[in-house]
């Protein structure tokens, strides 16, 4: 015996509604109660982007959570929804639902679905929510999914009566109002946790984090190390070890001319008075990604080799693409690949956690390159300005901000997992409206 959960059964290729559906209600195909617009693309010379004609609406892409938003308009439309057809979309990715928003054109990745006898479209709209996954898994192509005009009526429709169709219909938009107000709640704290990292980090590049070290050495009658006379040290142990062809040439410090106040006993100083910046290195198709070295490019953790060309622990900034700016600090041993730049020569004593801050809250790739894929490269790596605390203040400050996001991090997940969570009860509500009638 198996549970009726309401959700139509895959089976070969064919959806199948379940075999006990509620009293009064009927089984029927997509083709009997709706009529069936396939769209077609015109010629692109009838494509404008001044509002000349129909909207024009092609995929997905488009889609809002209930209506597609235009950003093209036709003035020689080929295949034309109306006013609350139900659009659906049918090539790569299948299955996605929404209402036309007016009289609309329709391309090629969309077909617009009309109910007919009385049936209201968000009915249908619902419905076909409800089975989505579904209708994505009956989608055919080597290189993108799509679904035939056949395939698409023969989709079966579980018809219940008219008056309870409507009932259905506002029960379901009922129940799911108060989801989404819960939802848009939950997406407010996911905006104000993000608002708030972005606080803490600030706070810790500006001092304003822990109690500095000029503070606590002055409350205890003590000297202490200053920013400055750290970074005094560095440079002179970088000269002192310097191997390398030529005469050694002193770093450039930043122009502080525009720089705001640090605290007492902080100094400004740029990355290339701490370490050089140096490139990847590329993996071969033949290269072997198991081992016990992880390799690091710019979304991270990648896989694992078995081998590795960076000993110590050091710091991995994504290079090119959509992680561009991405901060890493690894742990061990490692490989990274030329999507990442990271950081050599680095002091021992220097915490490489205050400087994934510093990066991180530099926003990286705000200062990126580029008009198609954004970049950084060793230059503008160089060219960013390091506020240096004293050693201790810049562990104390590491710590401190470790302590708040992961506290940030364990509300982020229960509030991932409450959004989770409100899908799976918006996909039970559809799956037992068209089931047991709500």
């Amino acid at each position: 015996m198996t549970m009726n959960t309401g959700q139509p059964e895959k089976i070969e290729g064919v959806i199948r509604l379940p075999s006990d559906l509620p009293n009064g209600w009927k089984k029927s195909s997509l083709a009997e109660v709706a009529e069936i617009i396939m769209g077609q693309s015109p010629s692109s010379e009838y494509y404008n982007t001044d509002g000349n004609g129909l909207p024009f609406f092609q995929g997905k892409a488009e889609f809002g959570d209930l209506y597609p938003e235009a950003v093209k308009w036709c003035s020689a439309p080929g295949k034309v929804a109306q006013k609350d057809d139900v659009l659906i979309s049918v090539r790569a990715p299948v299955g996605s639902t929404n209402l036309a928003p007016s009289e609309c054109c329709i391309g090629r990745g969309l077909a617009a679905i009309r109910p007919r006898h009385g049936i209201p479209p968000r009915y249908i709209l619902h419905y076909l929510r409800s089975i989505e996954r579904n209708i994505d898994s009956l989608g055919t192509g080597t290189t993108f999914k799509a679904i035939s005009g056949k395939t698409l009526r023969e989709i079966p429709v579980p018809v219940a009566p008219p008056e309870q169709q409507k009932w259905i219909v506002a029960e379901i938009e009922k129940q799911f109002s108060r989801l989404d107000e819960a939802v848009a709640n939950l997406k407010r704290v996911k905006a104000n946790l993000k608002r708030y990292k972005a606080a803490v980090l600030k706070a810790a590049v500006e001092g304003r984090l822990v109690e500095t070290e000029a503070e606590i050495a002055r409350r205890e009658g003590r000297s202490y190390e200053t920013g400055a006379q750290l970074l005094q040290r560095i440079l002179e142990t970088r000269r002192s070890q310097w191997q390398g062809k030529g005469k050694y040439k002193e770093p450039a410090a930043p122009d502080s001319t525009d720089l705001p106040e640090l605290p007492e006993g902080w100094v400004w100083c740029s990355s290339a008075q701490l370490f050089e910046w140096s490139s990847g290195v590329g993996l071969t198709e033949k290269s072997q990604r198991t081992g016990p070295y992880p390799i690091y490019g710019g979304n991270g953790i990648s896989g694992h080799h078995d081998e590795y060309f960076v000993e110590e622990p050091t710091l991995v900034v994504g290079r090119v693409g959509a992680h561009c700016g991405n901060v890493y600090v690894t742990k061990s041993k490692c490989w990274i690949t030329d999507n990442a730049i990271y950081a050599k020569s680095f002091p021992n004593d220097e915490p490489l956690e205050y400087l994934q801050i510093v990066f991180t809250q530099a926003g990286l790739n705000r200062i990126a390159a580029g008009s198609g894929q954004p970049f950084v490269n060793q230059r503008m790596l160089n060219e960013v300005s390091i506020p240096l605390p004293p050693l201790d203040e810049q562990l104390r400050i590491v710590k401190e901000v470790d302590r708040r996001l992961s506290l940030l991090r364990e509300t982020e997940a229960r509030v991932n997992a409450n959004l989770q969570r409100a899908e799976r009860l918006r996909q039970s509500i559809l799956y037992a409206s068209f089931s047991t009638g709500i």
